[in-house]
């Protein structure tokens, strides 16, 4: 146990109340630190249509003591069906864990859903809840970090943990020098809907003009999701189900079916896809950035929110047995940046063998090749 703690709870910050940082908050009480968690979102709450959940996602959810009630709500099941645009099945990819993990291949959930779980666990373990309020700045001490907030507030902390996203106001403030994320080519759409019965696992429709595909999210939803190559671009939020059947013209089966069935109502989320990956180290004195804050990822591996939970798992057991924090940030640093990497990388990769419309094995052998490599614990 970390000295520290054996003395006196050791102060933590939590900039950032998104998958990361509520996980951060929960793995950091676990160890017995004192936690406070900022949001500038006065609501503390999320958006979206659903997000895809990969076995070792699932593992990580379950080291984190969430994943009974995860499954309890979520789809999570086996395997991805790949397809050609009309909808017949060109591929059959195995999604494997170990028999140890004790975890399903792969799953999906809906965003709120995934927030108001692990909101709930945040409350639960003691977190004190701070909303509409950042960090403005950093004073490093030998001891540990002063941090002033936009409310005008002070405070004095061990250990800062910054987890507020791809475009961290952490990140600027402890490395303004650091690169920004970049506009990888293509745009998203993604699309809640009603589950059909044959949408039994993930599906891939691939070897047309975008990248296509569904993901259960519970028993009665699911979402389709559309990679499309263009130049960056901003839409309203709005009248999008024109733009997006347009762009599904080619394609039948069950993909042509919600196609027909867009409209003015329909629950249509589009964003732009940007990612990079942060050179090491990703800490600052007694600062650390984690999740979307220092890898930011594309969603072809469906692994970013999973790495935000692995390294606030890492970090907990790290900051647990370490003499001290800042060597709790080198090891944590030693276990996470290959992996982490293996993930930006492999996401870009494959966002561009799509918009290459490289051969469907050339891209599945990319996916395959990274799951069986994150299938090893972490």
């Amino acid at each position: 146990m970390n000295a520290a703690l054996e003395n006196k709870p050791l102060k933590v910050l939590v900039v950032g109340g998104g998958i990361g940082g509520m996980s951060a908050a929960i793995t950091m009480r676990g160890i017995g630190a004192s936690v406070e968690l900022v949001d500038i979102d006065p609501s503390w709450g999320v958006s979206g249509a659903g997000i895809t959940i990969t076995g070792p996602t699932l593992r990580a959810f379950k080291q984190l003591g969430v994943l009974d009630e995860i499954m309890a709500n979520a789809y999570t099941g086996n395997g991805i069906r790949v397809c050609d645009v009309e909808g017949r099945t060109l591929q059959e990819l195995d999604t494997p864990m170990p028999p140890e993990a004790g975890v399903p291949g792969s799953g999906g959930f809906t965003r709120p859903g995934l927030h108001r779980i692990l909101a709930k666990r945040v409350r639960e373990a003691g977190v004190e809840v701070r909303l509409s309020v950042t960090v403005d700045g950093f004073h490093e001490r030998r001891d540990g970090v002063d941090v002033a907030f936009s409310d005008g507030r002070t405070g004095h902390y061990d250990l800062v943990v910054g987890a507020d996203g791809v475009w961290s106001r952490v990140r600027e403030l402890i490395f303004p020098a650091a690169p920004t994320p970049e506009y990888t080519g293509q745009n998203s759409w993604r699309v809640t809907l009603e589950r059909s019965p044959e949408i039994d696992r993930r599906h891939y429709y691939l070897g047309g003009p975008l990248k296509v595909g569904f993901t259960p999210v519970s028993d009665q939803q699911m979402y389709l999701f559309v990679l499309e190559k263009s130049p960056k671009v901003w839409r309203q939020k709005t009248g999008l189900h024109e733009p997006l059947a347009a762009l599904l013209k080619d394609y039948g089966g069950m993909v042509g079916k919600v196609r027909d069935g867009l409209n003015e109502a329909s629950e249509i989320v589009f964003r732009p896809l940007e990612g990079f990956f942060l050179p090491p180290p990703w800490h600052c004195g007694h600062v650390l950035l984690i999740g979307d804050a220092a890898h930011p990822t594309t969603p072809q591996l469906a692994s970013g929110a999973g790495m935000a939970v692995e390294d606030a798992l890492v970090l907990a057991e790290e900051v647990a047995r370490a003499a001290s924090v800042p060597e709790a940030l080198l090891a944590f640093m030693a276990r996470r940046e290959e992996r982490c990497r293996l993930i930006v990388e492999s996401s870009i990769e494959i966002g561009r063998l799509e918009q290459a419309r490289a051969p469907v094995a050339e891209q599945t052998a990319v996916v395959q090749r990274a799951l069986q490599i994150l299938a090893a614990p972490i």
